[in-house]
């Protein structure tokens, strides 16, 4: 034995510590056992540090089972080859007394096999074992050794760093975020906006009668509505000291009024309304006696129904009713991009101080649904403002949980409060550390990045969780007993037990979001991107802040002072300090009821039947998981938008998503005239199936300056367009001509004045495009009781409009374009982004499982634990509502890297814990890492819980995948991988801890012994072997795991 209790960590047999700190280890014969001689060691090493039992006597089956194992002999059974050396069998003879249970010293570090005989994987496997230890071990000892300048430099490192973030550059533009660059869609919308640049933004308010189902096409309730109008165009909004109405605002178009009144300045606005018929003029509507024949000029039975709601028409199709008006108003676009956001200060004033406030008023009669350009930065951007105080209350949470179950004690001697700050302040350091370095690197920051702080704190506290459990383990006595040389050591020791293990888990998820970060999708690429740097930032701070933290913690405790006021030396309590590492309640849980319950033979199969059906439900999710548009959901439930929605979905049912059909070259357009005047012929039809395109049939489905043109020409003549001469087919016989009476036709002033925004005009003011506008139905559809845009029919018309212009050979050049299309590009990869990236991720999980715990088996064991987690995740994804989109993807790749944790560090402790059976193993690896995996497991999920309570989507989304997450990660971890282990798991590395302290021989295991020995000839002359279990302290245990290996052997 060493000074220090305990065989040193690998680096000794690379030289880092003399040979007087070795242990005395014996290997076995020829078939490979290896045993400590515990007989022939001075009693203090036998009995460890103190000789209290927790279990008092040996019970009398523990005795007769000892009793068994001291009278094996060869004569019961074995044959002479199967008989070992009068020298093993002395060293198996145990006597009663050294059973009492022990405080929990550092397990004596023993090969499995004799080097010469471990070859292959396994040899690789001890010797990357070997040197992550003996890394860490270096980095723990010089950090223990000058903690405060270790402090120093990681905080310096960290604060210039995060200086970096004066590069940094926001985003928040949906088409830069969420959709593919350099897709066909985006090709489309800049060829659009070449030739028409955004001139409007868009108002509109849908005005019902309070009193349900009236019809508001009575003269006292139109007379309501064009009051409203009239505070809408006569308000007055302010900006930098100058004044603006509507008029001064407007887009400007023709055709807005039934009649041309120049002294009338709102007929040159945009706008769209029935009020139309009255030329938005008070006075001539109060004048007006036949209201319903003056509204009956206003179109065709489908012009009306574009802006009445619930309009209702007798036998001649004349208007008679309606139930809804609605009115648009369009203002010029004047936005500018600053700092990656659009901004429109003079419009966004006007729309705020008058359009709002005016809708939003108190009407005696009328009901108004609304909706502005503004609303959604204003009600999505107002609710995640108001939901970041979750942030702040979710890390206090987390502070709270840290404090309590940190230490050995919530208050006394034993708390570690100062090292619950300790936590934050390194998740701190290393979140503005990662973000200064992201920003440096050009990557973008977004909305979406908000959640980082939620994904940062779980992987934080579960590495401050895996740390502080191997300073405790590897303590051997009471603090007053170590001296700084002695704390030193075990800083070393501990950060080498710890290191390995935060070192898998922290490089997997790494690896997991950097693959991630080459998503098609730019916010999703950045945000994993930001993600990988502050993950480095973590494991890099974890290793060099928090363990001198804890060192200096372990002085502080040392030294009786106060936590969080160490400047206070506390009273002494005789019998508060615990006398050794003892395991917490924490950890007896695990040895003594969980192992025990999971890993008998009924628990085995009953765990593998229940995550078997959990699969089920998993795979049945992922199959049936839609992509759907769930730009909604990102609206809170009480806000006005959603009530405008609503309205819309039952009103004006068939309203879709605009369409632009686009023909290029002047040339063109004359020589195919005869084509684009009948182009309704060829959409009509569509509305039922893709490209479900609106049926033509009305100024808000059909515009074509074409159609328009040819019905002016074979009505009116060319009298007041030129007065050119029409050829035999009504048309004007030359280019020239064509283009110069269209051009009158179609001007701001002329008799086709509604279309003279179709129109694009080159440098020379010749018209070089023009578009015909189209309208999509309404794609939308009910999931789980919430009305969704059904994104997969979005997807179908999307590509069907684009296959029927394309078809359209005769009409060439020309393209589509929908604002919508953008968005759609998204969804129609969003889907194959997910799967992509999340397998992409798991398998260089694997990858990276393998390399740091270079065995393939269980590489390939925690990577299949955790591709069914994800499975499942998805499947329960679909169980709670949740949809593919772009915030439920996001969260899907953070499970990956979260889950992982859980699985590898239960993994990789397997493979540093010995034992005469892989349950002893299992049993072993949940003791010393179970704790610390469900204690951050819990407080990942508090910190997250109390977003459940948020509003809104993106929160909530996030609250509910982070308790899948964490609540199928940790039952992976800690309930089937255990399972799955002690079943197919590998041997141990060469460096393997012998169990310690630990209810060691089990039923499975002695019935495995009986079985055994039955097998060779040898039978059991007691039944008292079926039920008993013994407590074996530490080196005991290493001599009865001989013992019982020479038996079964």
């Amino acid at each position: 034995m060493t000074d220090e209790g305990n065989t040193p960590p690998p680096v000794a047999r690379d030289g880092a510590e003399t040979a007087e700190n070795t242990t005395d280890e014996k290997a076995g014969d020829g078939n490979g056992l290896a045993s400590i001689d515990v007989l022939n060691s001075p009693p203090a090493e036998k009995k460890g540090l103190d000789t209290a039992s927790d279990d008092g006597d040996i019970s009398d089956s523990d005795q007769s089972f000892l009793d068994h194992l001291n009278s094996s002999s060869p004569e019961e059974g074995h044959t002479q080859d199967e008989t070992h050396s009068e020298e093993n069998r002395e060293m198996v003879k145990i006597q009663p007394d050294e059973f009492e249970e022990q405080p929990s010293a550092p397990a004596t570090m023993a090969p499995v096999d004799p080097p010469e005989k471990r070859g292959g994987c396994e040899a690789v496997g001890d010797k990357v074992d070997e040197s992550i230890h003996s890394f860490f071990y270096k980095i723990g000892h010089f950090c223990s050794f000058r903690p405060k300048t270790t402090i120093a430099i990681s905080m310096g490192v960290a604060i210039l760093c995060a200086m970096g973030m004066a590069k940094l550059t926001t985003e928040n533009r949906p088409e830069k975020l969420w959709v593919p660059q350099n897709t066909q869609g985006e090709q489309e919308q800049d060829q659009y906006l070449s030739y028409f640049p955004p001139t409007s933004r868009f108002q509109n308010v849908i005005v019902t009668a309070k009193k349900s189902n009236a019809n508001v096409l009575t003269k006292g309730y139109l007379l309501d509505v064009m009051k409203m109008h009239d505070s809408i165009e006569t308000g007055v909004s302010e900006h930098d000291e100058e004044k603006y109405t509507f008029t001064d605002l407007c887009t400007s178009a023709g055709g807005s009024c039934a009649t041309q009144d120049p002294g009338n300045a709102v007929c040159t606005c945009l706008l769209a309304s029935v009020l139309k018929v009255w030329n938005y003029d008070l006075a001539k509507l109060e004048a007006d006696n036949d209201v319903m024949a003056t509204l009956n000029t206003y179109g065709t039975r489908e012009d009306l129904e574009g802006v009445l709601g619930a309009a209702a028409f007798d036998s001649s199709n004349r208007l008679v009713s309606a139930e809804a008006i609605s009115i648009s108003y369009f203002l010029d676009d004047r936005a500018v991009v600053e700092d990656g956001n659009e901004i429109d200060p003079v419009n966004e004033a006007w729309e705020e101080s008058v359009f709002l406030k005016t809708v939003q008023g108190d009407f005696e009669k009328l009901n108004t649904a609304y909706l502005s350009s503004r609303s959604f930065s204003d009600e999505f951007g107002g609710e995640i403002s108001g939901d970041l105080v979750y942030v702040q209350v979710s890390y206090f949470i987390a502070l709270i949980f840290l404090g309590a179950t940190l230490g050995k004690r919530i208050c006394g001697r034993g708390s570690r409060w100062a090292m619950s700050l300790s936590t934050l302040v390194l998740i701190g350091l290393a979140t503005v550390a990662g973000f200064g370095v992201a920003s440096l690197a050009g990557f973008l920051y977004g909305p979406v990045h908000s959640i980082l702080p939620f994904v940062l704190l779980g992987i934080g506290v579960d590495d401050a969780f895996v740390i502080a459990n191997a300073f405790d383990r590897e303590r051997e006595g009471p603090r007053e007993s170590e001296d700084d040389e002695a704390l030193v050591k075990r800083g070393a020791r501990a950060l080498a037990r710890a290191g390995a293990s935060i070192t898998v888990t922290s490089l997997t998820d790494l690896v997991a979001f950097a693959i991630s970060s080459t998503s098609a999708l730019p916010a999703l690429a950045s945000f994993c991107a930001y993600a990988s740097i502050n993950i480095f930032f973590l494991w890099a701070l974890a290793a060099t802040f928090f363990t001198s933290a804890m060192v200096i913690d372990e002085k502080r405790q040392r030294a009786n002072k106060r936590d969080l006021l160490c400047c206070i030396t506390r009273k002494k309590i005789p019998g508060e300090e615990d006398t050794g590492s003892k395991e917490g309640h924490m950890s007896m849980y695990f040895r003594r009821f969980h192992a025990p319950k999971i890993l008998s033979k009924a628990g085995k199969v009953t765990t593998l039947i229940c995550f078997a059906g959990i699969l089920g439900l998993g795979l049945y999710g992922v199959i049936n998981l839609p992509v759907e548009d769930s730009a909604r959901n990102f609206i809170p439930q009480d806000s006005y938008i959603n009530t405008f929605s609503a309205t819309t979905d039952e009103y004006f049912p068939s309203s879709g998503d605009s369409l632009y059909i686009t023909f290029e070259n002047g040339r063109s357009i004359f020589n195919n005239r005869v084509s684009l005047a009948a182009l309704d012929t060829r959409l009509t039809g569509l509305s039922d199936k893709p490209p479900y395109i609106a049926e033509p049939n009305s100024e808000s489905t059909y515009k074509n300056v074409m159609a328009s043109f040819k019905d002016y020409l074979d009505t009116i003549g060319s009298g007041l367009v030129g007065n050119v001469t029409l050829g035999e087919d009504g048309w004007p016989t030359n280019y020239d001509d064509f283009m110069a009476s269209l051009k009158i036709y179609a001007s701001f002033f002329g008799p086709g004045r509604a279309y003279a925004g179709t129109l694009s005009y080159d440098d020379n003011a010749d018209i070089q495009a023009y578009y015909v506008k189209l309208e999509y139905v309404r794609l939308t559809k009910e999931f789980r009781g919430e009305t969704l845009d059904d994104a997969s029919r979005q997807i179908e018309a999307m590509d069907a409009t684009r296959e029927m212009v394309e078809s359209w050979d005769n009409l060439h050049p020309a393209f589509p374009f929908s604002d919508k299309f953008i968005a759609i590009e998204g969804f129609k990869i969003i889907g194959y982004e997910l799967y992509r990236n999340v397998g992409l991720a798991i398998l260089c999980v694997g990858a990276i499982v393998l390399l740091t715990v270079a065995n393939i088996r269980t590489a390939i064991l925690i990577t299949l634990n955790v591709g069914l987690c994800i499975v499942e995740i998805l499947g329960f994804m679909y169980v709670f509502g949740i949809v593919i989109d772009s915030i439920s993807v996001t969260n899907v790749v953070l499970a990956v890297g979260l889950s992982v944790d859980y699985s590898a560090h239960i993994g990789h402790c397997f493979m540093m814990k010995g034992g005469a059976t892989k349950d002893i193993r299992a049993t072993e690896t949940l003791a010393d890492m179970g704790a610390s995996v469900l204690n951050g497991a819990l407080s990942t999920f508090l910190a997250v819980a109390v977003l459940l309570f948020s509003t809104s989507y993106v929160f909530k989304t996030l609250a509910i995948q982070f308790a899948l997450t964490v609540g199928l990660g940790v039952v992976h971890g800690l309930v089937l991988l255990p399972v799955v282990l002690s079943l197919c798991g590998p041997e141990p590395f060469a460096s393997a801890e012998r169990p310690h302290n630990v209810k060691f021989i089990t039923i499975m295991a002695k019935e495995n012994a009986l079985n055994e020995s039955s097998d060779s000839g040898t039978a059991s002359k007691d039944s008292s072997l079926e039920e008993a279990t013994t407590t074996i302290p530490d080196e005991s245990c290493n001599s009865l795991t001989a013992a019982t290996d020479a038996l079964m052997i």
